[in-house]
């Protein structure tokens, strides 16, 4: 059956904006609430709050996506990321379980939660045990595995992986949108022909944010098929170098600079290929992507060309 009410959290944030339009589009018939953002300001901190306000929502599904999002952030404010993304999503797996028990929730965990598992050398499946490394892939993992354990206790949950995602509207504290807002600002003649980068040789497997908001608008058409606690990676297969992405970026562009490595953007602890196995997605969601990855390249060039030019 169609989801009547969806509730979406993290709403103010750059997957969102993909996903809302999107799910609008997919569902028109049913009313999409947002908590974050231009929606309800809950602190996801706060239990009873959460709880309160998905009582009175009543969603028949939830896609959680608040978080204290990406390693630098975890790692500058550890206390609040564990509160967050640890207990704020314990006191919303709660809270629906009590008022809604039949809803399903959609939880954006990450493939950074496999972490030491990547040393294997190969692309990973849902079977690779997580070893996090840093402490957003921990309080990640956490999230993840205590979900878990609530599906055995009767919470309709899916546990969704997602690989590296990138497209326009992503902050520039992750990694494409932080070259291409460089590389916009050479073109744009802002900044000199030099870009501070951390590391260039790490092998990562990317993926269009919208290749994303179409994998989980498929997990929620095809929730009532999925049991309770299943995983689900999202990944292209493909690890792309992380200089080579900076190199595409400087030629679509048609800029040439001076390279210099930020001893602040390196990390202590580096996995040098990380990429996953999403056939369970294929089998289960009948999901692929489907965008190129020279579209999202150009796409998030352009995204910050214009950001540059409206003074960003």
């Amino acid at each position: 059956m169609a989801p009547r009410r969806i509730l979406v959290t993290g709403a103010g944030g750059f997957v969102a904006g993909h996903l809302m339009p999107l799910l609008a589009a997919r569902h028109p018939h049913a009313e999409i609430v947002a908590m974050g953002g231009q929606g309800a300001a809950i602190d996801l901190a706060d239990g009873p709050a959460v709880a309160g306000f998905v009582a009175d929502v009543a969603p028949d599904a939830c896609i959680h996506l608040a978080a204290i999002s990406g390693v630098p952030a975890a790692t500058g404010a550890p206390d609040a990321a564990w509160q967050v993304n640890l207990m704020g999503t314990l006191a919303l797996a709660r809270a629906l379980h009590a008022a809604r028990p039949d809803a399903v929730l959609l939880f954006a965990s990450s493939a950074e939660i496999y972490g030491r598992s990547f040393a294997a050398g190969h692309p990973l499946d849902e079977a690779a045990l997580p070893a996090p490394m840093n402490t957003y892939a921990a309080t990640k993992a956490a999230a993840d595995l205590a979900l878990g354990a609530m599906a055995a206790t009767g919470l309709r949950v899916v546990r969704l992986r997602p690989f590296n995602h990138t497209g326009p509207g992503q902050a520039p504290s992750f990694v494409v949108p932080a070259f291409a807002r460089q590389v916009a600002r050479i073109a744009a003649g802002l900044q000199e022909p030099r870009l501070q980068v951390g590391a260039l040789d790490p092998l990562r497997d990317f993926l269009d944010v919208r290749d994303v908001c179409a994998a989980y608008a498929a997990c929620l058409a095809r929730a009532g098929s999925l049991a309770p606690g299943t995983i689900l990676n999202l990944a292209s297969g493909t690890p792309r170098r992380i200089g080579d992405i900076l190199a595409a970026l400087l030629d679509l562009a048609g800029v040439e600079a001076e390279i210099s490595t930020g001893a602040a953007l390196l990390r202590r602890a580096e996995i040098p290929t990380a990429s996953g196995n999403a056939a369970a997605a294929r089998a289960a969601l009948g999901w692929t992507p489907q965008i190129a990855w020279d579209q999202t390249l150009a796409d998030v060039l352009a995204d910050w060309r214009w950001r540059v030019a409206n003074g960003e």
